[in-house]
């Protein structure tokens, strides 16, 4: 019987309650709110590089600023606290730890991010340590990046640092976030870091990806620290078929192979996707026996990044898959992506019942919006608001089923540089004037403290 089940039927009329000890909490990127990239010693990564290239960026943004967290870090835990969080996943900076990727350590740039989960242990906040969120650095991509197979080597060792300095008080941890977009966004579609557009070499860094979680898995339980656990984010879409067509069905299957199965298969089943090799054919890497043995090296939990899905058809001669994503009516966020929280629940459920039943964490769900403060400096976000309270909803129905989710993050603490979209889009539960710096709890902030604090939706929150 799963946790959710065992709610008195009392506390079920009067809320949605979840399970004693689940993390609530909030998610954030080293390069997407520190700002001050090259302070103290810190290398330059391949986004550093990305943009600061002109035409990569919307409006030429950078994240030479952004929420400035590099020095206000003291300020943002205050915050936190302030809104009840009992979790926070953020990222570590790999160029500020190691400038060159590999070699010698920046004490100063270790120090700082030891400062910061100093912090959060006082305030009672558990850190949740991502790996790698994307800033590779630009030192290593000279040297190929993720498709050179040494690069597994390199987040091994890198990660073997952190746990060293950092494993007596982080007892949670990400090798690696979203790897998919890094593979297809940054070398495959060249939308991303570090802007190649290359099949082959993209194809290679999903292997590399998986080498590198595992190779830093293997190296995690080298340490042996009982209290540890170690886990990977991966990003998801459930495809829909446009139709009940045959070639709509397939096509919808083509695309949950490449979104969904391509990193979960591997690490879960030691496999690829069957659709996926025999698809690319003479493009896919050979990869050997012994690497699919270090990839499927056993993890604690799965951390699942949700926001939309996709309705697909086939569309002969479009992307990769020959298939073309169909705009749904209805609710849609600042990004476009509908707004659709049952696929949420399909996506846990089907984790669930295809994998074993791994642990899960929610490590990222959210939605921009056009936010503004009125008059009098208060940013209702009403639309951010009923779209973390439909997914909460969904969320807390797969526990209902037996689904082992024990965390849900909210994306984000606060608005950042959003990547390719520079600062256009607002993500955060906090409201950034990016001019001054000041930080404002926006109403989805408020309302969501008073989710943390009752552990569950009473029926004022469903609507």
């Amino acid at each position: 019987m799963g946790v959710g089940k065992a709610l008195t039927q009392k506390g079920s009329e009067r809320m949605r309650q979840f399970p004693q000890g689940f993390l609530w909490g909030c998610a954030t990127a080293s390069y997407q709110i520190e700002g001050s990239p090259l302070s103290d010693g810190a290398g330059p990564s391949i986004w550093h590089r990305f943009s600061h290239t002109p035409g990569n960026v919307l409006g030429g943004d950078t994240g030479d600023v952004a929420c400035d967290h590099y020095r206000r870090w003291r300020d943002d835990v205050v915050l936190m606290r302030e809104l009840g969080i009992r979790a926070y996943r953020f990222s570590i900076a790999w160029p500020r730890v190691l400038p060159e990727g590999r070699g010698a350590v920046n004490e100063n740039g270790l120090a700082f991010y030891g400062r910061l989960v100093d912090a959060l242990l006082e305030a009672d906040i558990i850190p949740f340590v991502t790996l790698y969120h994307w800033d590779l650095p630009g030192s290593l991509q000279d040297l190929g990046g993720w498709a050179n197979r040494d690069v597994a080597g390199w987040f091994a060792d890198y990660a073997d640092v952190l746990f060293g300095r950092l494993g007596d008080r982080v007892h949670h941890w990400i090798t690696l976030n979203e790897p998919w977009c890094v593979a297809h966004l940054g070398y495959i579609l060249g939308q991303h870091a570090p802007g190649m557009r290359d099949l082959w070499a993209g194809l290679r860094a999903v292997h590399n990806l998986l080498l590198a979680h595992g190779r830093a898995v293997l190296a995690f339980r080298q340490r042996n620290m009982p209290e540890g656990r170690i886990g990977i984010t991966l990003n998801f879409r459930p495809p829909h078929p446009g139709s009940q067509s045959e070639q709509d069905r397939a096509a919808a299957r083509r695309a949950h192979a490449y979104h969904n199965r391509l990193f979960l298969d591997p690490i879960f089943t030691g496999r690829y996707p069957d659709p996926i090799v025999q698809w690319f054919k003479d493009s896919w890497p050979e990869t050997l026996q012994s690497d699919q043995d270090v990839i499927r090296a056993p993890i604690d939990f799965l951390g699942v990044n949700y926001y939309t899905r996709n309705v697909v058809v086939h569309a002969p001669g479009t992307g990769l898959l020959h298939t073309r994503v169909i705009r749904q009516p209805g609710p849609h966020t600042a990004m476009g992506w509908e707004i659709y929280p049952e696929g949420l629940f399909e996506l846990l459920l089907w984790i669930h019942q295809a994998y074993g039943s791994p642990v899960l964490y929610i490590t990222e769900n959210g939605a921009a919006f056009e936010d503004r403060p009125d008059p009098s400096g208060t940013v209702r976000d009403t639309d951010r608001l009923d779209y973390l309270r439909q997914h909460f909803v969904q969320a807390h129905r797969a526990i209902q089923e037996g689904v082992r989710l024990q965390g849900y993050f909210v994306w984000s603490l606060m608005d950042n540089f959003e990547w390719a979209h520079g600062y256009s889009k607002r993500f955060g539960i906090v409201y950034v004037d990016f001019g001054s710096q000041k930080r404002t709890i926006k109403q989805s902030g408020h309302w969501y403290c008073g989710v943390i604090a009752r552990n569950g939706l009473e029926n004022d929150d469903l609507g």
